[in-house]
């Protein structure tokens, strides 16, 4: 009986630690983000551009500031207005690009967005950043090909921006 009484005060007090012990889905995520991390990929808990939809995961492909990224933002047909143009199957531009991406960007892009997981509900691109904001389902070996498409996109969008970069001032002044 006092053996029964002990492992029953050593449960008692090992349950909570069991509480604290992350979830295989947080284990999962917590390697994710690290692999993405360690490729240069920053990640980021973030207001999503969605309407209503509060905070989101994005992952970043960040642009050199020589070389700035278009602005478009694309949104999964699933969670879109139908008012929004069409870009390809499945999506659909919320704010396309002012100057058409070049064929073989396009391709790119069409190819990346044709393999995202179904939980990618957007893909952003400003002077800053590629953003993809998903919901994280995939492991560390399947997201390294998504992983690839977006640094193959963030590639060929880099450079291409749809505004010129804003003047220096303190510039040589012109003759009067």
């Amino acid at each position: 009986m006092v053996w029964l009484i002990m492992l029953l005060v050593l449960g008692l007090m090992l349950s909570p630690i069991m509480w604290l012990r992350p979830s295989p889905r947080q284990q999962r995520t917590g390697r994710l983000r690290e692999v993405a991390n360690e490729a240069g990929i920053r990640v980021r808990l973030s207001e999503s551009p969605l309407h209503e939809a509060g905070k989101m995961v994005s992952y970043r492909w960040m642009f050199p500031a020589e070389h700035p990224g278009p602005r478009f933002v694309l949104v999964r047909e699933a969670v879109a207005s139908e008012a929004l143009k069409p870009c390809r199957e499945g999506w659909r531009w919320r704010i396309e690009p002012l100057r058409p991406l070049p064929g073989e960007t396009m391709a790119r892009l069409e190819a990346a967005l044709a393999e995202l997981p179904e939980d990618a509900t957007v893909v952003e691109s400003s002077r800053d950043a590629l953003t993809l904001w998903w919901k994280e389902s995939l492991g560390v070996d399947a997201f390294e090909r998504h992983r690839d498409n977006l640094s193959s996109l963030h590639h060929h969008l880099a450079g291409r921006p749809d505004e010129p970069a804003p003047r220096k001032l303190g510039g040589p002044r012109h003759a009067r």
